[in-house]
């Protein structure tokens, strides 16, 4: 028996912020980063919980790539404060830090069921309506994928108005992620047809409204297309799970700092040629493994068939590699100039130990040696 649920009730649409007006708690802790303060962008926060007579409080120091340190900071807050409900805004890293600090602060003597409201200002992560956060440890250079039902947001907010000050890099980089979350959890193997169902549309809205999101960033059909399609996204994997492609990431921005969604995005081509075994079968072979004909369906839906299976696969990574080289995404890691090559090759085994054991690797389609990890890594350079 398999079971499938949303537990996260999600708002969209225009004036989606609104809800914050009505919602059913009095004391708020505002977890955000310090550019959403600096910019005034809190200011579409707080004007509405001061409509709906709300009281709180507003905590910024997140910072990218949520670092112990920082989330016991925001727990120590938290149990001064006391609150009803924590309304996180910003990227996967302001999220992500509410998540574990809500969580960390229960198991720290936090009374009361806290409620979470999740308010995305990109469109990438998905985190609104996951079970999952991501936290960083500086001194040991590794990312640690936290994995909790507990961790689930009461609510998500999705306003794309907050995602109109969303610089074209970033943009490109969370567009990228959407893509691999959706892409990943397609065929992944705990995916289902509900999943499936998700991230197809994710998949396909990427396709039509990424580079419109990436060229114009005052197109506000693009950036709300872009806004669900995130969402999404996001259910499609807390479903499903996601593969190496996301453990492999996970290292190279715990090692060189590198956005999460930039690294999913150079490492993509090369995990679909990985799972697909595109270099070890024939054009006439008639059977290939599930993965193969579900890479050549995401290839169909985005326009791509081409003259039979291993052609349209290869169609698909030219198109990914395409969305690259038009938003100014580095193709290699040479090309990000976030380490020499000497510095790179020699953290590679430590990173491909990592990412054998990351939480997202058991659920990849091809189950991978530590060698195939570190040959990967090779090509990336």
């Amino acid at each position: 028996m398999h079971s499938f649920d949303i537990r996260t009730k999600i708002y969209y649409g225009d004036n989606a912020l609104d809800r914050l007006k009505e919602i059913p708690y009095r004391r708020i802790m505002i977890i955000t980063d310090p550019y959403v303060v600096q910019s005034g962008m809190i200011m579409m926060i707080t004007s509405r919980l001061d409509e709906g007579n709300k009281e709180y409080m507003v905590y910024k120091d997140v910072v990218p790539d949520p670092p112990v340190d920082k989330v016991v900071s925001g727990i120590r807050a938290l149990l001064d404060y006391k609150p009803d409900a924590i309304v996180a805004v910003g990227g996967g890293s302001s999220i992500d830090s509410a998540k574990a600090i809500r969580e960390f602060a229960k198991k720290a003597g936090a009374s009361g069921d806290i409620a979470l409201i999740a308010v995305p200002t990109t469109s990438g992560t998905g985190s609104e309506v996951t079970s999952f956060s991501v936290i960083t440890d500086p001194q040991e250079q590794r990312k640690y994928p936290l994995v909790s039902e507990s961790l689930l947001p009461t609510e998500a907010i999705l306003d794309a108005d907050l995602t109109r000050s969303v610089p074209s890099a970033i943009t490109a980089d969370t567009g990228m992620d959407v893509f691999t979350h959706a892409l990943e959890s397609y065929v992944s193997t705990q995916n289902t047809e509900f999943s499936a169902a998700l991230a197809e549309k994710a998949i396909e809205i990427c396709g039509q409204f990424l580079l419109r999101a990436y060229l114009d960033g005052n197109d506000t059909h693009a950036r709300k297309k872009m806004h669900v399609a995130s969402c999404l996204a996001g259910l499609a994997f807390n479903a499903a799970s996601l593969g190496i492609n996301h453990s492999m990431a996970h290292q190279l921005g715990a090692k060189f700092h590198i956005a999460h969604g930039r690294a999913n995005a150079m490492l993509l081509p090369y995990i679909i040629e990985y799972n697909s075994y595109i270099n070890k079968h024939s054009r006439s072979q008639k059977e290939y493994p599930r993965q193969v004909h579900k890479y050549e369906t995401i290839a169909r839906v985005l326009g791509l068939q081409n003259f039979n299976t291993i052609t349209t696969i290869r169609a698909l990574v030219a198109w990914v590699q395409f969305m690259l080289k038009e938003m100014d995404i580095p193709l290699t890691i040479s090309q990000t100039g976030k380490c020499s090559r000497s510095e790179y090759f020699q953290a590679i085994p430590d990173m491909a130990d990592a990412a054998l054991a990351d939480t997202c690797t058991p659920t990849n389609p091809r189950v991978p040696t530590r060698d195939d990890i570190i040959e990967i890594y090779e090509k990336l350079w």
